[in-house]
């Protein structure tokens, strides 16, 4: 209804007469009309003009008033418009099919002025709470999203916070993380994952080594490889990070506590801390962790210059002897094959410096 109150009521029917006679009827109490004479153009009408209320005939030569019924019914821009039939026809079969094609009311031929006023003032005002309801629910639904937004965003900078904390104790920069949060993104992207999945890992993957922080700093910044004692050390940093993450209620701390604690087992069961094998290890892991794998090798460390994205590739591809491709997921090995230049672009975008 628009700003003064003057409703607009499309007319439909095939006989002048009518229309004027309805015209002539609806303008003496205040509204505005519309008119078409085909159920055909009553589709393209309803959608551009957004009537308040059609008064719509029955019979009509080209698609009749039950289909063109159903018709405005089935489109969500206009299955909000009550509809009343007008007939000549009263038969109660006929009202049932209107009802079950969705018009709200019927008005018989000839018109009786007072019925009709009833029955559009009732509509109208159906019509008129209908659009406040769904308004209000527009407004809220803005609003959830905005909180939303702001919810998100603060606990994306809590995430960062905590993996910079971190960071202070490792060689990997910011970049790695953002690096990595782009890699799993796109990889869950390629493999037709859910938009929440993308959404959540892209959030949670940061989080991945965040048990480092709980390394001695003697045993995570040595240059040079581990003893045997400095190994076990070490790779107590995955159920470290699990630990720190697991009181988390959020997805993104749940997804990040299964990613850190599961990222660096391999698909032959020869990794840790579990020696899980296949489809064991959880799908966020297995994505994790050739992601985590090829930035390490494109990356600079204390221990070794970085590796071009070619080299790299045929590493995971073929192996090396330290890295072998029966340690991935096949499906998700064959998938970052085929996203392999797109990491090469996420890498140079976010390259350290």
């Amino acid at each position: 209804m628009n700003s003064n109150n003057r409703a607009t009521i499309l007319i439909v029917d095939d006989e002048e007469r009518n229309v004027k006679l309805l015209e002539a009827l609806l303008h003496a109490d205040g509204h505005a009309t519309l008119s078409a004479s085909k159920g055909r153009d009553v589709l393209a009408l309803a959608v551009a003009e957004q009537p308040d209320l059609i008064l719509l005939d029955i019979m009509m030569p080209d698609m009749d008033g039950f289909e063109t019924v159903a018709r405005l019914k089935a489109d969500p821009r206009t299955q909000r418009v009550p509809v009343i039939m007008v007939t000549a026809l009263d038969d109660r079969e006929s009202k049932l099919r209107a009802l079950e094609a969705g018009a709200e009311e019927f008005l018989s031929k000839p018109i009786d002025r007072a019925d009709l006023r009833v029955r559009v003032r009732n509509l109208l005002r159906l019509k008129e709470f209908g659009d406040f309801l769904a308004n209000h629910n527009r407004i809220l639904d803005e609003q959830v999203k905005e909180r939303t937004a702001q919810l998100e965003e603060a606990y994306r900078d809590t995430v960062f916070t905590l993996v910079r904390a971190a960071e202070h104790k490792d060689e990997e920069t910011g970049h790695h993380v953002r690096r990595i949060s782009h890699y799993c993104r796109l990889l869950a992207q390629a493999m037709d994952l859910s938009t929440d999945f993308q959404h959540t890992i892209y959030l949670a993957s940061p989080m991945h080594d965040v048990g480092k922080i709980g390394i001695p700093d003697h045993v995570l910044l040595k240059p040079g490889g581990f003893t045997p004692e400095e190994w076990s050390i070490m790779k107590t940093h995955s159920a470290l990070g699990a630990s720190i993450l697991a009181s988390g209620t959020s997805p993104y701390t749940r997804m990040g506590a299964e990613i850190a604690l599961n990222h660096h087992e391999h698909w032959d069961g020869s990794g840790y801390p579990n020696g899980l094998q296949g489809a064991a290890i959880p799908l966020t892991a297995r994505i994790m962790q050739i992601c985590d794998v090829y930035d390490a090798l494109r990356s600079r460390r204390p221990y070794k210059a970085p590796i071009a994205h070619a080299r790299t590739v045929e590493i995971i591809t073929q192996g090396d002897g330290r890295t072998r491709p029966e340690h991935f997921d096949p499906a998700v090995l064959a998938c970052f094959v085929r996203q392999a230049e797109r990491f090469a672009a996420i890498y140079d975008q976010h390259v350290d410096e």
